[in-house]
């Protein structure tokens, strides 16, 4: 529902509004081709340099501070693998850096997010690995460190079928959840194919497949989605321009190349970085429009940045070049193509509320204690972004626990579920003897009432089970029974 009255509103300014868009003085610009695909600069007709200065945190493997796009825009690096942060011998964070943050100015290049203040965490080794220690600990930091958005174009493995070649890390989980509880907006590439066993790979990489975490896919000029970005119908959030990329480059690797004119720029780079692709460069556009967006209103959460990114998207289909893409969400393309102006047009739409008890997405420590024998809790589920809600609550031996949930969405199915104390993970198969009661079928209204045969820590798991997103409230009333 909140996104038909959103695609309504945004149909009316549009009808309304003169067309609107600037075009950088930056002589390089007209390189990035992508920019006038992601509607980069059309919300405003002059340039905005009044655009709080967002921080942004680029994990990756370091950056070139020396080149002039970078003037003013790290705020702090540090190296988690050894080495200076400023020495990137692999040009890839140098590269996600400038699409995200390049300077607006008469020089080279121009970043989305062209005010945005830079955190840069190296975790690349010079062998190309990025230990999970190194990664955890850098998304940690950049959480400390204030950062409103945390682009990860990095990737692991998933692959359901096989659990012994699958990535998953709780040490990662654990430091995502924790960036997100401290506000901050993670973006990650879905991964590219060449890094997984088939091409095309059915499943989106980590950490792109963990909750609250926005995963992107890559898209062509032609609109189409290539063979190496990966696929996905629960973890492939949006689609940004992933291939013939242009940027910055670090000028130790440009100098490899005496000849090549463009010296600081992918151009003299190696050869895959000559006509850059994939879903790493993808990501940073998706992350400098939730910059852009957090710059125009501070006061956004990011789950609430994440829906207007979504849902403002333009629908990726056969009619705009992808033959292989359904309408609406998609498992090669999620929500579509992001689109910058119409996502600042949002802003001026009702916005999506925002959920207070996040992050709450298992047992155990990421639970949300409730407090109190009655509450009646106002929050929002989604079954992409955020399908499972847990709150923690105390029960006697004896006491009675009575539930009642009511989804505000059309169509909505969404069950409860009760976990007995000693519940490390919910919804995990070897556990489900520690399920103490569930609702019988999902539907827009449950309700449940339990009598607990001891006393301790029992959680109440909110699961979304079918495509759909919206507010819902949750009515928890403890009572003793009578004897």
């Amino acid at each position: 529902m909140w996104r038909v009255l959103l695609l309504l509103v945004l149909a009316a300014l549009a009808a309304a509004a003169p067309a609107a868009a600037f075009t950088p003085a930056d002589p390089l610009a007209v390189r990035e081709w992508y920019l006038t695909d992601d509607h980069a600069f059309d919300a405003w007709p002059t340039p905005s340099t009044n655009l709080a200065p967002v921080t942004v945190a680029v994990i990756d493997s370091g950056i070139d501070s020396t080149l002039p796009d970078f003037a003013g825009r790290i705020l702090a690096a540090r190296s988690f693998v050894g080495g200076s942060p400023f020495a990137d011998t692999k040009g890839h964070g140098t590269f996600v850096a400038g699409v995200i943050a390049a300077n607006l100015d008469a020089v080279g290049t121009v970043g989305i997010a062209y005010t945005a203040q830079l955190l840069v965490a190296k975790v690349v080794r010079n062998d190309d690995s990025i230990p999970l220690k190194a990664e955890a600990a850098a998304i940690r930091w950049a959480a400390d460190k204030g950062a409103r958005v945390i682009n990860l174009s990095l990737e692991g493995v998933r692959d359901p079928a096989h659990p012994k070649r699958d990535t998953y890390s709780a040490l990662e989980a654990s430091a995502v959840a924790y960036a997100h509880s401290k506000g901050a907006l993670l973006v990650a590439a879905v991964g590219n194919a060449n890094e997984a066993f088939t091409e095309p790979w059915p499943f989106a990489s980590y950490p792109a497949a963990l909750p609250h975490v926005l995963g992107v896919g890559a898209l062509r000029q032609s609109g189409d989605v290539p063979d190496f970005s990966n696929r996905d119908p629960i973890f492939n959030d949006l689609s940004a321009p992933g291939a013939g990329i242009f940027s910055t480059f670090p000028l130790a690797l440009t100098a490899l190349r005496p000849t090549c004119v463009l010296q600081g720029y992918s151009d003299c780079g190696p050869d895959d970085y000559r006509n850059a692709e994939g879903t790493s460069f993808a990501a940073p556009q998706i992350s400098a429009a939730a910059a852009v967006l957090f710059a125009l209103d501070p006061a956004l959460k990011s789950s609430q940045v994440t829906s207007l990114l979504e849902h403002s998207a333009d629908d990726v289909s056969p009619a705009t070049g992808c033959p292989r893409c359904a309408p609406l969400r998609d498992a090669l393309s999620g929500w579509g193509r992001l689109d910058v102006a119409r996502a600042v047009q949002a802003l001026s739409a009702p916005l999506p509320a925002p959920d207070r008890y996040e992050t709450n997405d298992d047992a155990g420590t990421h639970a949300h204690t409730v407090l109190g024998k009655q509450l009646t809790l106002s929050a929002t589920a989604d079954y992409y972004d955020d399908p499972v809600d847990v709150y923690r609550v105390a029960l006697a031996a004896g006491q009675r626990l009575a539930l009642k949930l009511g989804a505000g969405w059309s169509g909505a199915k969404v069950r409860l579920e009760l976990w007995k104390p000693g519940t490390r993970r919910v919804d995990d198969g070897s556990t489900k003897r520690s399920r103490a009661a569930a609702s019988a079928a999902p539907a827009a209204q449950q309700r449940l009432s339990f009598t607990a045969p001891s006393g301790g820590w029992y959680y109440v798991e909110v699961k979304v089970a079918s495509p759909g997103y919206g507010p819902y409230t949750l009515t928890l009333a403890k009572t003793r029974q009578r004897r």
